[in-house]
Parts: C-alpha cells; sequence; structure tokens
C-alpha cells in the first residue's frame, strides 16, 4: 500500500513535462502513473494530494548557503534550525553549507565543527562544501580523505586577505590536489587585495556610506579574478566552478573558457537577477549614501542594471554559460548586524537572506518569458543535484529517486515581506514588495510533508546528511 499518491498533477523535469500520478512509498518514488491509474488500481493509499491545475517539481537544492558563518565580528542570523525552516516553506528540500577551515585551523576540525552544528537542527536534508581557508601540506593531505567523508567539493577566495585568501601559489597547489582527487574546486573570484587598497583610499576620501562598498569591488575586480582563476584551472587541468557571478564582464570570462571546452562552470544569485544599484531605494545609486543600502550589502556587489549587468545573467542562464543560480544565503539583520558598518561601508557585514526566495524568483522568470519550465527546473534543482554529486537520489521526479517534491501553482501569488511570507530570522528583507505569479503549496521531503497550504508541519531533525559522490560534469 503506498503511503502517498499525487494526483491530476503535471511533473516537470529538466527534461521535459507529462501528465502523472507520482505513487511514494516510504522516502521513495515507486512510480509515476497515467493520470487516474493509481483511482482505477484501487491502490488505496494512507494520503491523496490532488494536484490538479499544479506543477509538480523536485525539491529545489541550494548548493551555496551560509548557516551560522562568522563574519565580520558577527555571525549569520539564520542557524541551520531557521535556515533550513525558511527553505522549507520556499520548496527548497536540500541545501549545501560551507565547513569553514580558517588560518591555524585544521580542515579536519572545521568539518567536525559544521557537523555539530547542522546534526539534529535541520528541517531539510544538507551537505557541506569544504572552505580551505589556509593551504599548507596538512591541509593538502586533509583533502584527501573529504571524498569519502562525502564531501567532494571544496572553496577557496582570491578576496578577503588576512581571512580566506589564497594566493595564486596556493591556489595553484590546492588545484593541482583536487585534479588528482576529482574534488571540484570552488572560487570567490574577486581581487581581494586590490579591492583592500580600493576601500582604504575611499574610506581616507570620507566615502564611507554603503554606496561604496561597490565601488571598491569594480567590476573589473571580478573579471580580472575569474579570468586569472580560468588561467589556473587551465594550467592544472581542474574543474573550475565561480560563484556567486554579478558582472557581465566575468561572465564573458567563463562563456569564452567554455567555448574553448573548459571543464568551467558560473553560478548566479538571485540577487543579481532581479536587484541593482538603481532599483533598491527607488532612486539613483548614489543616494546609497543613506545607511538604508546595508541591506544590500554584499559580495560580490550589486551591479548597475543601466550597465547591463542584470540582462547579462538572464541571458548567461539562457545559453547556458551560467549553469546554476544559488542563494550564497547569508543574512545578517540591520539591528547589532548591519549597523556595526554605520560608519564605515567595510565592516557592513556581506550578506543577503534568499533561501526562501530562490524557487518563486526563478519561477517568475518563467512568467516573464526569461527562461522555460523545464529549464526552471534544471536550475533549481537537477543542475545543482548533477554538479555536486546527488543525482538520481536528488534532483528528480523518477522511480527510485527520494520523494523530494514541491506542488506549486502557478495560479497562486506571493507577496514578498517581512510582515507577509518571510520565515527567515531577519529584521528586513531584501526582497520586500516583490510580487511572485506563483505559490509553494505543498512542500515534501523524503516522503514527509514538511509545508501544507500555509501550514508548517516540518521538524526540526527530520533532515539528514547528504554523502555526495563526485561531480557528472568532470570530463
Amino acid at each position: 500500500m503506498p503511503d502517498l499518491i499525487i494526483t491530476n498533477g503535471t511533473v516537470i523535469n529538466a527534461t521535459g513535462t507529462v501528465e502523472a500520478d507520482v505513487v511514494v512509498e516510504g522516502e521513495k518514488i515507486v512510480g509515476l502513473l497515467s493520470p487516474g491509474t493509481a483511482e482505477t488500481a484501487e491502490l488505496q493509499p494512507k494520503k491523496i494530494i490532488d494536484a490538479a491545475g499544479k506543477y509538480l517539481i523536485p525539491g529545489g537544492i541550494d548548493a551555496h548557503t551560509h548557516m551560522q558563518m562568522p563574519f565580520g565580528g558577527t555571525n549569520a542570523s539564520d542557524t541551520f534550525e531557521t535556515g533550513t525552516r525558511a527553505a522549507a516553506w520556499g520548496g527548497t528540500t536540500t541545501i549545501v553549507d560551507f565547513a569553514i577551515q580558517k588560518h591555524g585551523e585544521r580542515v579536519q576540525d572545521g568539518l567536525e565543527t559544521w557537523h555539530g552544528l547542522a546534526a539534529g537542527n535541520c528541517a531539510i536534508d544538507y551537505s557541506f562544501h569544504q572552505i580551505i581557508g589556509e593551504v599548507n601540506n596538512d591541509s593538502l593531505k586533509a583533502m584527501e580523505s573529504l571524498a569519502d567523508e562525502g564531501v567532494t567539493s571544496y572553496k577557496m577566495f582570491m578576496a578577503y586577505p588576512g581571512v580566506f585568501y589564497a594566493d595564486d601559489a596556493q591556489i595553484l597547489r590546492a588545484m593541482q590536489k583536487a585534479r588528482d582527487l576529482g574534488l571540484m574546486t570552488m572560487m570567490h573570484a574577486e581581487n581581494g587585495p586590490a579591492i583592500d587598497v580600493l576601500a582604504e583610499q575611499l574610506a581616507a576620501q570620507g566615502k564611507t556610506a554603503p554606496y561604496y562598498h561597490g565601488i571598491a569591488r569594480a567590476w573589473q575586480m571580478e573579471e580580472e579574478a575569474t579570468h586569472r582563476a580560468i588561467m589556473l584551472a587551465d594550467l592544472t587541468d581542474a574543474p573550475l566552478y565561480i560563484v556567486h557571478m554579478s558582472a557581465k564582464q566575468a561572465v564573458e570570462q567563463v562563456a569564452w573558457a567554455r567555448d574553448k571546452a573548459k571543464n568551467v562552470f558560473g553560478e548566479t544569485c538571485p540577487q543579481y537577477l532581479y536587484l541593482s544599484l538603481e532599483k533598491q531605494l527607488g532612486a539613483r545609486s548614489e543616494q546609497w549614501g543613506d545607511f538604508e543600502g546595508a541591506k544590500w550589502v554584499c559580495s560580490t556587489p550589486l551591479r548597475s542594471e543601466e550597465e547591463g549587468h542584470l540582462e547579462a545573467m538572464w541571458q548567461g542562464l539562457r545559453t547556458n554559460d551560467l549553469q546554476m543560480v544559488s542563494t550564497d544565503h547569508c543574512p545578517f539583520c540591520m539591528k547589532d548586524q548591519k549597523e556595526l558598518g554605520k560608519d564605515d561601508f567595510r565592516a557592513i557585514p556581506n550578506g543577503i537572506g534568499s533561501v526562501e526566495h530562490r524557487v518563486d524568483l526563478l519561477y517568475q522568470g518563467v512568467v516573464d518569458g526569461r527562461i522555460s519550465l523545464p529549464r526552471w527546473v534544471e536550475l533549481t534543482s537537477t543542475t545543482p543535484a548533477r554538479m555536486f554529486g546527488m543525482y538520481g537520489t536528488k534532483g528528480v521526479i523518477q522511480p527510485g529517486a527520494d520523494a523530494d517534491i514541491v506542488v506549486y501553482d502557478p495560479n497562486g501569488h506571493t507577496s514578498i515581506g517581512v510582515d507577509k511570507t518571510h520565515h527567515m530570522n531577519m529584521d528586513y528583507s531584501a526582497w520586500e514588495g516583490f510580487e511572485i505569479d506563483g505559490h509553494v503549496d505543498v512542500t515534501i521531503s523524503r516522503g514527509t510533508v514538511l509545508v501544507d497550504n500555509g501550514e508548517y508541519l516540518g521538524t526540526k531533525g527530520h533532515g539528514r546528511f547528504v554523502k555526495r559522490g563526485l561531480s557528472q560534469y568532470l570530463v
């Protein structure tokens, strides 16, 4: 006897759409039946969900989050408990967060710490990338055990000197090791030392408002670092994944590499598709002199819509020069957190909260004619599963896969705001006032209903750690 049958819905996978009834037993999908077959077969499931007129999509996979991350003298305001609960509200059923090794610390200790933070606290499934904050013989040796731990990707920073920054020699050594092990190299590509010089010069001139955060992190800093990372990856024959891309010139570097058949991939985030310097305060970017602009301080920074950066991100998604949309979810409250930088933009914690809204925001791209329904699913679920070694279990609605399923109503509506649909642990929303022509009605994780038409049914500790295999995109 099945535990659950979802009837009358339209199943959307990255490969296309089909009308089907989805049969779930325990934590797995066990069948896709022709509409009405379940009734005629008298399967008598324990629960039936009628999804007439609605889409059935694989649960979203947000492959770039930072729950509880220490940054700038504070910590990201979402814990693994609050952040994963908010993710479930928005149709995301798996996150991949970042275990952190800082200078002077051991890789193994960082991974163990993050396991301790997440275990027993997550509402949805989770996994980790490993941040390598110091490249030395010990950390290179430790990389050899990451795949056995189910951590098959690691991240390095070309930014944040003194915190996470790695120079070219360190990156080269890590990439050589990653090539031998089959690990995916993830890169924060901004020229950190040059950014610090520009930021110091701006502050010396009394230009300390949030607006100048983006001036210091100019698009040239992102383009240059992206090209340099690509060249190092080419030299070492290591696969490369550039995170949170926002500058059109940097995307052009990725497109150039991919046109030459290089194993290079790019990720952007919802903020770089919809938010801009011009839009945030309903005025020109120079008016970010108001500290209200701190709400949108993140790195890489928001770019100018007038200069074509936002449209370039959408174009990259259409041409597959960008393969994924993650959130880089790293939320901070205005009070007592963003306010740390009220007198100096350099002290504003960098981050925006979006884990709850990614699936909706990308669906708006379908409504607006920017992407297709299958591409929506590909970006939000299937490619993350393939990129980071989870496909088959995650990222698809098919027999044998985990029953991570979202019932999405294309005729529904979502109004985003702190006092409306906001469940993240923040005192503001970077998406305040956004209206979405669609709605997450039901979120199911491994056969368990977490969200059902405005009611939260999930539990702390339902989420499990996902041991990931190697990326399917390695060549």
